[in-house]
């Protein structure tokens, strides 16, 4: 798992990089935007962590609800959002929610979670059980160029129903 989770730290920075390099349409107040993302992979071992066996699941279909607090100290406001997402062709799902200002979210007092709700394609039947269903574990990248920030989630999985052995071995 610490193996995803250095993947998917190195995928958001370039991310942010990416976005902060990007042409914005010209204003006052740079645009500012929170980002929730994560990824869904076949755990083709059953280890919970991603081999070199495992690989990133199109189609998957993922709740996201976020609750966003405001940090200042003006304004008690509390921000619920939901959306469901399917997983792209490298397995990520991502939602951008642009009215939201990075610089007003106290991460601290934030909170999200990510739960699978199903598969969309089935076009690979042989990792069809639900592994990790549901996560609030998160890592958030700040931007201060940019105004912006990522929530990135740990991995959701399926697995096989029956191990390979010859694969994966006997453990």
């Amino acid at each position: 798992m610490k193996k995803l989770l250095i993947i998917f730290s190195f995928i958001l920075l370039q991310f942010m990089f990416v976005n902060s390099l990007s042409p914005k349409h010209s204003s006052t107040k740079p645009d500012a935007e929170v980002t929730v993302m994560g990824f869904v992979y076949c755990d083709v071992c059953s280890n919970n962590s991603f081999s070199r066996h495992s690989y990133f699941m199109p189609g998957v279909e993922v709740r996201i609800v976020c609750r966003f607090k405001a940090a200042s100290s003006t304004t008690q406001e509390t921000i619920t959002f939901s959306a469901n997402r399917t997983t792209n062709e490298f397995g990520l799902y991502k939602v951008a929610i642009t009215s939201l200002d990075c610089a007003d979210v106290d991460s601290l007092a934030s909170s999200c979670q990510a739960s699978l709700i199903g598969r969309r394609s089935f076009s690979d039947s042989s990792c069809n059980v639900a592994g990790y269903r549901s996560t609030a574990d998160q890592v958030v990248f700040k931007s201060q160029r940019s105004n912006s920030c990522v929530y990135g989630f740990n991995a959701l999985n399926f697995r096989p129903f029956k191990k390979d052995l010859a694969l994966c071995g006997k453990k």
